[in-house]
């Protein structure tokens, strides 16, 4: 009842063209959206169906390159063997909020001084209110003798769903010797992920019997085994308990696939590097924001979206939004996080698009970029998001 009386009382229920000239928009050049969605990753998605559901279908676009929808937490489960890659995967034009016009293409170029982007298509596309959900970019070749690396066995990453089932067949023809698992020196989605499939393949070798014939290692780049200390307090009786082995400030550079080897810097000691033999090698790759993010005038200097964390506005553009992994909040680069961002992102934009002032949420930070607890109402899953 209270979303549809908010509906009725809202101007912007009719035409594209009628939003514009409420809300005083250039002439729409090739392509107009009121609401210009990129990325069709949960967060997308997610914002997608929200704002259809409060301003209607016909004034959403979502721009998304993609066939397929993948669910990348499933991955963990992939690379131990519990799930299949098929299983992760859904066509996006399932999960794409009905009516909602899908641009498949990529993002080739962001313009915010003009209000608009361009395809790699060649068409320009206007917007009034842009929402920025890019994700972020893995860099494997970061990382000497990968990607090709990949092409040899004993060698797996479950970030791609080109190199996950590689995890599984490394962990199932283990025989003897180390396992290693790996944690980058740059921010990483799903922080936990790195150590989920070292205490996943480490179950497998005991109920498989080969336990007592592995040697489990994790190479982490940062300074602790997790970055909130309830959690790494908790993690370090874990590992002492199934006798893993933790290396901090150990970052892998190089991969020499053909004689099973990785070689990791310490970082406490530039130049100083360590070459461990592997059976099993996972690794996480570097990752870092979109090159076409990273290039614009959106970007911090790091080169992630540049928004407020309390309202997820941009700092300098007011009609520029983000959400998820692209972003510099100092959150976990997780679908829980855009979970909770998601609501506080609808009330932001509902606020703006009034002409009010963005609530300011009180945030509660753990850590340099884990978690934030927004006291608000959050929706129950991401599920419930996408319908």
């Amino acid at each position: 009842m209270a979303a549809a009386a908010v509906r009725q009382n809202l101007p912007w229920r009719g035409s594209p063209a009628l939003f514009r000239r409420l809300h005083g928009s250039a002439a729409a050049p090739r392509q107009h959206y009121p609401f210009l969605v990129l990325g069709g990753g949960c967060g997308g998605v997610a914002m997608g169906a929200r704002m259809k559901r409060k301003f209607g279908a016909e004034n959403v676009a979502i721009v998304e390159p993609s066939e397929m929808h993948y669910y990348q937490p499933m991955w963990t489960l992939v690379g131990a063997g519990a799930k299949s890659v098929g299983a992760s995967g859904r066509p996006t034009a399932s999960v794409m909020p009905s009516g909602v016009k899908w641009l498949k293409s990529r993002v080739a170029e962001l313009n915010p001084d003009k209000n608009s982007v361009c395809i790699d298509s060649g068409t320009e596309v206007s917007y009034d209110y842009l929402i920025v959900a890019l994700g972020l970019k893995l860099h494997y070749e970061k990382i000497k003798g990968l990607p090709e690396g990949f092409e040899h066995p004993k060698i797996g990453s479950n970030y791609s769903v080109k190199t996950v089932e590689n995890t599984w067949k490394a962990l199932q023809n283990f025989k003897r010797g180390n396992a290693i698992f790996s944690y980058p020196n740059t921010p990483v989605k799903c922080g936990g992920a790195p150590q989920k499939i070292m205490y996943l393949s480490d179950a497998y070798l005991r109920k498989t019997g080969r336990r007592s014939d592995a040697h489990i290692i994790y190479n982490t780049s940062l300074p602790v085994i997790f970055a909130v200390k309830k959690y790494a307090d908790a993690l370090w009786e874990i590992v002492k308990k199934r006798d893993l082995h933790v290396n901090l400030r150990h970052n892998l550079t190089e991969v020499r696939a053909d004689k099973q080897e990785a070689v990791f810097e310490n970082l406490d000691n530039p130049g100083e590097t360590k070459v461990f033999k592997y059976e099993m090698l996972h690794v996480t790759p570097p990752m870092g924001p979109p090159d076409v993010l990273k290039d614009s005038l959106l970007a911090d200097q790091a080169g992630w979206l540049d928004v407020n964390k309390e309202t997820l506005q941009h700092v300098k553009y007011p009609n520029v939004f983000g959400i998820g992994d692209c972003t510099n909040l100092p959150t976990s680069k997780t679908a829980a996080a855009v979970a909770a961002q998601s609501g506080v992102l609808d009330r932001t934009i509902t606020k703006v698009v009034k002409k009010d002032q963005p609530d300011k949420k009180k945030t509660l930070l753990f850590g340099s970029r884990h978690l934030l607890w927004i006291f608000s109402p959050r929706p129950s899953s991401l599920e419930s998001l996408c319908h």
